[in-house]
């Protein structure tokens, strides 16, 4: 149980909290496509991209609302107003299910992108918010301070390894459970399940409040939000084009030039980005907050094919396993492709509490370091894990393509599979953790917004990735089979994959120079 001895025994049931959004949003998603479809009228395509655009928007949003939330809010208030939008959109998409026939299907875009907004804000908010409940003795009465830093990073790290478990749980039941209720029971029953589980979760979550320890953050009315943030970015873009900032080296934790490090001045400043006039000249000048998210960059940059690497379950694995044999176990069970996607969450259920437990305190007593291996060293571990799984994706893909089709039993896709699951445990758990630490006090929200933001991008550089391939590898006018052929014979997902390969070992390689600049 993730408790101290003075308090924060309110973060217990934040990863269950988590494990429930997770159910919700997954019970909406996972299905969604074959809604718009089915019960729409949309094209295959067109529900695609529809459905492509709206997680996708979903992923980026809470880089605003992060910004908002640390600067103008506080968490709590943000996980509050946008856990009620978020209930709230999934009220009107239960609504919509059940009185399409009389509605425009316009209007279905309105609840689908008030869940973007709600969970846009919610999700980094509410993670922050859990975290700064396991601050051990911060608030002492005595001020001596209840934990040293090592127990708090200890305290921390297990805080993150459990949140992705719980959402992991979430995400496994809402694939499953939430997909066979709106195909045999109905879309509005189907819908309406998820509404009442976010809205359990936020009632649970409004109860306990009274156990928090909340953060002040007295809220600035001398500007508008707009005006703020225009003024930031005006001063990001004068400093930079001064030269006034560089990325920071492993010394720079020591001392800034006036002998004081930019994070501890942060530290001091409960709206970081609420900046002064520019007219002022020592705030002009002063590169903290720039500095701070600039340095952040580079790994944020690395970790993009990590994310491209993370969606390709739900494509080509998927379409893989399309042409293998489904049968298992003498034909005793047939396996449809898209379920094959569950192993890699079962793979990282069973093996957190495996790291947690056993795992890492034997890599601990080897390293010296109560988490077994740093932050940066956990993230490159998986980032390899990774790689090895594209590599095994090509090697099953080259075979299956020398067998006669449909013959290579689909139990092949395993390996690969279950290498992501493995590459989650440490990379996106270490993801979570980093950009986090790596960021004072009042710019948490906006630490976890970056690591959201990851897969967000992530996810539309894969699509571009994957234009680029094609008109490189068909031709211009399209006419030819590239990689992506709907030819089995002709297709080359194998040399995608090995692509993918090259790309990825080719951004480790940079991590771990990048790494040598991060304490």
């Amino acid at each position: 149980l993730m408790t101290t001895e003075k308090g924060s025994s309110a973060s217990l049931g934040r990863p269950l909290v988590a494990g429930v959004e997770r159910f919700a949003f997954k019970g909406v998603a996972s299905n969604m496509v074959n809604y718009l479809t089915g019960v729409v009228g949309m094209s295959t395509a067109a529900a695609a991209q529809s459905v492509s655009a709206w997680v996708g928007i979903t992923s980026m949003l809470p880089l605003v609302s992060a910004v908002l939330a640390d600067s103008y809010w506080d968490r709590y208030s943000t996980v509050t107003a946008s856990s009620l939008l978020y209930v709230a959109g999934l009220a009107g998409l239960a609504s919509w299910a059940m009185l399409h026939k009389w509605l425009p299907w316009a209007t279905l875009f309105l609840p689908l992108y008030l869940i973007s907004i709600g969970q846009g804000a919610y999700n980094p908010s509410l993670q922050a918010f859990g975290a700064d409940q396991l601050d051990i003795g911060d608030e002492d009465e005595d001020g001596g301070g209840g934990g040293t830093a090592e127990e708090k990073g200890k305290v921390k790290s297990a805080f993150f390894q459990w949140w992705y478990f719980g959402i992991c749980c979430g995400s496994l039941l809402g694939n499953t459970t939430m997909s066979y209720v709106q195909d045999t029971v109905g879309w509005g029953i189907g819908f309406a399940v998820p509404c009442a589980a976010m809205a359990l979760s936020v009632a649970a979550f409004l109860c306990c409040t009274p156990l928090y320890k909340k953060i002040s953050q007295p809220r600035s009315a001398d500007r508008p939000c707009s005006e703020s943030i225009l003024r930031a970015l005006k001063s990001l873009l004068a400093s930079v084009s001064a030269g006034k900032i560089r990325l920071s080296s492993r010394h720079d934790g020591q001392d800034d030039g006036d002998g004081k490090n930019n994070a501890s001045e942060l530290e001091l400043q409960e709206k970081p980005l609420k900046l002064a006039k520019l007219t002022d000249p020592k705030e002009a000048n002063r590169p903290g907050v720039a500095k701070i998210i600039l340095r952040l960059l580079p790994i944020w940059t690395v970790l993009l094919m990590f994310a491209v690497i993370f969606q390709q379950p739900m494509t080509f694995f998927t379409k893989q396993g399309t042409l293998m044999d489904h049968r298992v176990a003498g034909g005793a069970f047939v396996i449809p492709p898209a379920t094959l996607q569950s192993t890699i969450t079962v793979s990282i259920i069973i093996l957190m509490p495996l790291y947690d437990r056993v795992i890492m305190p034997l890599i601990g007593a080897v390293t010296r370091n109560s988490k077994g291996i740093t932050v940066l060293q956990r993230i490159g571990v998986g980032m390899v894990f990774s790689v090895v799984a594209m590599v095994v994706a090509a090697v099953v893909e080259s075979r299956r393509r020398h067998e006669a089709a449909g013959q290579m039993s689909i139990a092949w896709l395993l390996p690969q599979y279950v290498l992501l699951g493995v590459s989650d445990v440490f990379a996106v758990v270490g993801m979570q953790e980093f950009f986090y630490s790596q960021v004072p006090d009042a710019m948490r929200t906006i630490g976890i917004g970056l690591y959201l933001s990851v897969f967000g991008v992530g996810s539309l550089v894969g699509t571009l990735l994957i234009a680029a391939i094609e008109v490189a590898t068909a031709g211009g006018a399209g006419k030819g089979h590239g990689w992506f052929s709907d030819d089995p014979r002709e297709e080359r997902l194998d040399n995608y994959y090995w692509f993918l390969v090259l790309l990825s070992s080719v951004s480790f390689v940079i991590f771990t120079q990048l790494c040598r600049c991060y304490n």
